[in-house]
């Protein structure tokens, strides 16, 4: 399954093996593991429970920052209520790799969208 768009793209392809999800934004991209993909996919719901959750009491323009760190993640939305953008820290619990990765405004929004829909989509 691919899902592209003009700065991103998002694919799964379980033929590969090991490394069977990319997530790619601009100029880079990066392989993940099942369990690494649905680790990111938990923790982005999460992250948009918790936007949900206080909107109401923001305003338009208002600065927020949240933070969520569940190992091999750290996940940091930065932005306003309707846009935000994440940046992301991935330490792999075995010490064999690590990242760092940043979805820019409006990016980040879609590729959560994409990411739930196709995880979803595999039940």
């Amino acid at each position: 399954m691919l899902k592209e768009q003009k700065r991103w793209r998002l694919f799964r392809d379980f033929k590969k093996g090991k490394f069977c999800f990319l997530i790619g934004v601009d100029n880079w991209s990066i392989e993940l593991q099942r369990s690494e993909f649905y680790s990111l996919y938990l923790l982005l719901l999460r992250l948009n429970s918790q936007i949900l959750s206080i909107s109401n009491e923001l305003m338009d323009e208002e600065a927020i920052t949240l933070e969520i760190e569940q190992l091999p993640w750290y996940i940091e939305l930065e932005g306003k209520k309707n846009e935000w953008s994440l940046r992301f820290v991935f330490e792999s619990q075995d010490q064999t790799r690590s990242f760092e990765m940043y979805w820019p405004i409006p990016i980040a929004q879609s590729l959560c969208y994409e990411i739930k829909k196709m995880w979803e989509s595999m039940d």
